[in-house]
């Protein structure tokens, strides 16, 4: 039998949240069509956007230039057997179509539909095209949008890596010079990969502050080969490429980690060490704090009953007092739930630990979707 491609393929779904049965379905479009659009329909009562589900598949797709991705309201109740709801999803669907024209150009006529679903025949039937039906017992990708949401550790996995970064519990350590901060990290980051299955993949990103630091003094070194910390001559847009490379260092680690990154500092605490250098606040150091992804937790480490150990890049003992209570102001003015940790390396990791699984039992609260809701109205 002659194998068939198509002009034009079509995939619809709520994608609520992407998983990798959703990246196969539209992968297997795009090498079997000339132009794929795939349209994200999603209710006004869920609770991730319809924009950021498109972001998401734009991420995922990025290479594949022929795959046009957009978004529709679709607030239709569901019933397969009405033909007027039909009639109003599929008026949706065209209304997708046209928006993928108007935005990557005109594709020829919706000549197959790709999906995983019972109802996948008779969306076909009206869009007068072949119907594709791929993996309908969830064999090679068992995952489904519903299972994501109502277990998201377990689903991990099958999650792609944009979805992920998007849906990771960013724990961030700060602290002042010579508190603990990257013993906390590493910890912590331990203490959650020990736990196995998908904990096991659990990250930390290290602080890129130390390596510029370190770079700087190479420099220094190379005019004055007795060059100390104190001969650095730092700079604001210094700190505008640490805040910078955190976050670019951040984000590549939350697209492969475990539902937890554990992130030694943030453009968020670079504003605070701008403040300590340079003798005032940064105005691009703080745009990139703002453009950062939510935070889930702040754990600020106390300098408390910790001895300073100068290790060859510190300088600021007199000022650790001075610092701590910085980060308790800046931490109380905003948003973000945040703990200090005090006492031994062990207690303080146990303390954070604690209060991460407190985050856990209530994070990832998706909004049922319409179709669920109406089956919750009937029953």
């Amino acid at each position: 039998m002659k194998r068939v491609d198509y002009a034009h393929g079509l995939v619809i779904g709520k994608f609520y949240p992407p998983h990798r049965g959703h990246e196969y379905l539209i992968r297997t479009a795009a090498r079997h069509c000339r132009s794929v659009t795939v349209g994200v329909l999603g209710s006004s009562v869920e609770s991730i956007s319809i924009a950021r589900r498109v972001a998401w598949l734009r991420d995922i797709f990025s290479t594949e230039r022929h795959v046009r991705i957009v978004g529709e309201l679709d607030d239709v109740p569901v019933d397969y057997n009405s033909p007027a709801a039909w009639a109003s999803h599929v008026a949706i669907m065209r209304k997708a179509v046209q928006a993928a024209d108007h935005e990557y150009g005109k594709a020829p006529a919706v000549d197959a539909v790709f999906t995983s679903e019972h109802y996948g025949g008779e969306l076909a039937r009206h869009f007068g095209a072949a119907h594709v039906c791929l993996d309908n017992a969830r064999t090679l990708y068992p995952v489904s949008g519903t299972a994501a949401r109502a277990h998201p550790v377990s689903q991990w996995d099958l999650l792609p890596p944009a979805v992920r970064a998007g849906l990771a519990l960013r724990v961030v350590v700060l602290g002042a010079e010579s508190t603990g901060t990257t013993t906390l990290a590493r910890d912590l980051a331990d203490a959650l990969r020990r736990r196995g299955g998908t904990w096991a993949g659990t990250a930390w990103v290290a602080e890129y502050g130390r390596e510029h630091s370190l770079n700087l003094l190479a420099l220094a070194r190379a005019f004055k080969p007795d060059a100390t910390a104190a001969d650095i001559s730092w700079q604001s847009a210094d700190f505008t490429v640490i805040a910078a490379e955190q976050c670019r260092q951040e984000e590549e680690a939350a697209r492969h980690g475990s539902p937890v990154l554990v992130c030694d500092t943030d453009a968020f605490a670079t504003c605070i060490w701008h403040e300590r250098y340079m003798g005032q606040p940064s105005p691009q150091v703080a745009r990139l704090a703002a453009a950062m992804p939510p935070r889930a937790l702040y754990l600020l480490t106390s300098d408390t009953g910790v001895p300073f150990e100068d290790d060859g890049l510190r300088d600021g003992e007199h000022l650790r007092g001075w610092m701590t209570e910085r980060f308790r102001a800046v931490l109380r003015e905003q948003g973000v739930p945040w703990l200090e940790v005090e006492g031994s390396p062990d207690a303080r990791c146990r303390s954070a630990l604690a209060a991460v699984d407190a985050l856990l039992e209530k994070a990832w609260q998706f909004a049922a979707p319409l179709e669920q809701r109406q089956q919750l109205a009937q029953s």
